[in-house]
């Protein structure tokens, strides 16, 4: 586990409010305003804007439409098994979707969709590790920790950006 005490600061962006929060060697949490997997700063935790000024750029940047990869330092706290999905994560390209049945084939564990689908949905470092291109092998949009109406924003928000993605239109009409 990193050392330092957790930091955090807040972001408003065009999907609301984000919660920052990491250690002094990286980015550990971004938290959606609502949703199942909302959080709030922990007792403790000290406000520090300052230690995320690179990561409000990048997402800024990404929003703005002129970042389509973030290269910021990470430290999730996860298995092993989540550890690669969240790596697996990082290589779908922008503007682009995968199912979570091929996300389990990419880290060699083709029956594993299930188990992928929860560590997807245990991503503690959304938009920057991008879970929210993964979609149901029937083209759905499945659950997301940030709400349907954010991963629905997120793939509208790349699609305009990207020919690959906007050919897929009826996802997001």
């Amino acid at each position: 586990m990193p050392e330092g005490p957790t930091r955090y600061a807040w972001y408003d962006s065009p999907v609301g409010r984000l919660l920052l929060a990491g250690c002094p060697d990286g980015l550990t949490l971004i938290s959606f305003p609502s949703g199942s997997r909302r959080q709030r700063p922990a007792a403790g935790w000290q406000r520090d804007d300052a230690a995320f000024a690179a990561a409000m750029t990048q997402l800024a940047e990404y929003f703005a439409g002129t970042r389509k990869a973030f290269s910021l330092p990470l430290r999730p706290a996860g298995t092993a098994f989540q550890l690669s999905v969240w790596s697996a994560l990082r290589e779908i390209p922008f503007g682009a979707t995968l199912s979570y049945g091929g996300l389990a084939r990419r880290i060699g564990q083709p029956s594993a969709a299930r188990a992928v689908g929860a560590a997807n949905g245990a991503n503690p470092l959304p938009i920057v590790v991008p879970c929210h291109r993964v979609i149901g092998a029937d083209r759905s949009l499945t659950g997301f920790g940030g709400g349907l109406d954010t991963k629905r924003f997120l793939l509208a928000h790349e699609a305009r950006l990207s020919p690959t993605l906007a050919r897929q239109g009826e996802l997001f009409g």
